[in-house]
């Protein structure tokens, strides 16, 4: 084969797969699943593809009644409501500290990370089904540990920006927050059934009704879909990877699969898990815009210059 040719293949085949890697199509390769077994006191790591990394990466050394978990770069944050603690461990299965935060009297059952802060929320405390969410550092150090009080039974939390959404599965509701306390609406969605899990992107609101279904809202409140998907067993937990949507299944032991507008990719993705609860996911490292526009620039340059060298030897000859 001639250089150019040569030349002109590999810089077309380049220039694809840096196109196709571009396409935003379900969820992103490379992502990671962690997902809380909640009775086999154990975190599992799986692909977005369902396959298995390590179904027991951390536990059940360690981990007492886990619920609720978060991913933040390398390292994982679990709330295990039995023992009272956040834990704190690497996304390779390391233990740092598995008592990282203590004295979680309530229930510590939702997670949420940003940056170096920690929001917990605490379903039980002061007393059963009322609730508080405390904001802790990465490090362990307490913030306050009830920066919001009074909620209803608070489970799942999410942030945006510098906004917290909680779902409160006796008030049926999700109310919203700053992260510094400040009560933004405490009913900002309402008229939900058992609301237990929530995730975010962008401006829209995904919440898990443990009734069976997910509703979709925007981040200001307004509906759009409140059953965009339905037909679930006791859904909890739930994570987002580019425009799929993954739930975890306690009672089947599943995962399931779907997209953001509601349509089934795989409802039983990930099967045989011990309680499958909380759900995280730790996001692949995808170079910026302006990268794969310099690498394309650059395997542009090269054809080119295969060409011109083509072209010279055949005057040349």
């Amino acid at each position: 084969m001639k250089p150019f040719y040569r030349n002109k293949l590999i810089a077309s085949g380049l220039f694809a797969g840096l196109l196709a890697s571009l396409s935003p199509s379900g969820s992103r390769a490379g992502d990671t699943i962690f997902v809380v077994n909640g009775n086999a006191d154990t975190i599992g790591a799986y692909t977005t593809a369902g396959a298995t990394v390590n179904a027991a990466l951390i536990g059940p050394s360690g981990l007492i009644g886990p619920v609720g978990i978060a991913v933040s770069g390398s390292d994982l944050f679990v709330a295990n409501e039995t023992d009272a603690t956040i834990g704190a461990y690497t996304t390779s299965g390391a233990t740092v500290n598995a008592a990282l935060i203590s004295g979680l009297h309530g229930g510590p059952v939702g997670i949420a990370v940003s940056g170096s802060d920690l929001f917990v929320t605490n379903s039980f405390a002061p007393t059963p089904f009322a609730g508080t969410i405390g904001a802790y550092t990465t490090s362990g150090a307490t913030v306050n540990a009830a920066l919001i009080s009074g909620l209803s039974g608070p489970f799942g939390i999410a942030l945006s920006g510098s906004d917290l959404f909680v779902a409160n599965e006796i008030a049926g509701t999700i109310g919203e927050y700053t992260t510094s306390g400040a009560t933004v609406n405490a009913a900002l969605i309402s008229g939900l059934s058992d609301p237990v899990g929530i995730a975010i992107s962008g401006s829209d609101l995904f919440v898990v009704n443990f009734s069976g279904t997910i509703g979709e809202y925007t981040t200001s409140g307004a509906t759009v879909n409140a059953a965009l998907i339905s037909g679930l067993s006791s859904p909890f937990g739930i994570a987002l990877s580019g425009s799929d949507l993954f739930v975890t299944n306690p009672l089947a032991g599943t995962i399931g699969e779907y997209t953001t507008s509601g349509a089934t990719v795989n409802a039983a993705l990930i099967s045989g898990l011990n309680l499958p609860q909380g759900i995280a996911i730790g996001a692949s490292v995808i170079p910026e815009a302006s990268t794969w526009v310099m690498a394309l620039t650059g395997f542009a340059a090269l054809a080119f210059v295969g060409f011109r060298r083509a072209r010279c030897g055949a005057v040349s000859a």
